[in-house]
């Protein structure tokens, strides 16, 4: 049983849903938190650890994200337990469109989904084509438009959220006096988000010197070549294969001697065992809750 007591407070959440499909085997997660402002809006995060209280922190900070941006949404977020790396393209379609079917009754009325961790555009058609409306949610691809005939949205190869997280960092270099170009910069996270930052910052003249995925960290302090490092990705699966560099143990990356760290994968990587560690002047949260509640303070 889920203690909603636990996180339950005058914003919410309202809605607190899990789904199951015998036929798939999927099991679901989406936390309403609140839609004050509009439908709930937030992504569909597939990993085999997701769980209730994780979604309903990720879905409050879709309230806040939302009601900052002024966005005609309130926050939401959901999950689907499961290891993609483990299962077939198609049994991790059919989990998709089993969870779009689940949320029915709430999506598009109540929750608008969107990419996040291991989903991405074609999910979303996936997603959008099981619910029955396009409106059920975005990141879709762009010729799947609500106007018939017209191309919308913003083309993933752009890397909308990877180049807000370039400009954040920008400023925030900016505001403590440290010049991009000549400072160094450490990315937990080479994915959608990670990958788009890497590209940004070095078309910019950044210096990246460690970048991470989920089988260690590659760290060079002289810097990394972001278009080697993008092929050796993609052809190996890690950029622990970059071979101009030095291979770390992922946690290592919090610890580096760098201007700049961008944590840009999971939740809680910074937490109560490394918050201490870390040698950084400025932490810029890419991810959804990186950094531990109580360790938010101590990176004063």
């Amino acid at each position: 049983m889920v203690d909603i007591e636990k996180f339950a407070d005058e914003w919410g959440p309202e809605k607190v849903l899990q789904v199951y499909d015998s036929n798939t085997g999927m099991k679901g997660i989406l936390i309403i938190d609140n839609t004050a402002l509009g439908p709930g809006k937030g992504g569909i995060r597939m990993t085999p650890t997701v769980s209730v209280e994780e979604v309903f922190r990720l879905a409050r900070t879709m309230t806040w994200k939302c009601t900052l941006a002024e966005l005609p949404f309130g926050g939401a977020k959901s999950g689907i337990i499961a290891n993609p790396k483990k299962i077939s393209k198609e049994e991790k379609m059919n989990l998709i469109k089993a969870f779009a079917v689940a949320l029915k009754p709430f999506s598009p009325s109540q929750y608008i989904a969107a990419p996040d961790i291991n989903t991405g555009e074609e999910e979303m058609a996936a997603y959008a084509l099981a619910n029955g409306s396009l409106r059920s949610c975005t990141g879709k691809p762009a010729d799947m438009c609500v106007r018939p005939g017209e191309e919308c949205g913003i083309p993933h190869e752009y890397g909308s959220t990877g180049y807000g997280v370039f400009h954040a960092t920008k400023l925030a270099a900016d505001h403590v006096g440290i010049k991009l170009k000549e400072g160094t910069t450490a990315i937990d996270g080479f994915g959608n988000v990670g990958s788009f930052l890497a590209k940004y910052l070095s078309e910019f003249g950044a210096k990246i010197v460690a970048i991470s995925d989920s089988k260690g960290c590659i760290y060079n302090p002289d810097g990394l070549d972001y278009e080697k490092l993008k092929t050796v990705k993609e052809e190996t699966r890690s950029v622990t294969n970059y071979e101009q560099g030095q291979v770390l143990r992922y946690e290592e990356i919090f610890e580096l001697p760098v201007d700049i760290l961008v944590p840009a994968s999971i939740p809680d990587v910074i937490n109560e065992k490394n918050v201490d560690k870390i040698k950084a002047k400025v932490v810029v949260e890419a991810a959804n809750i990186p950094v531990t509640y109580e360790s938010e303070s101590r990176l004063d």
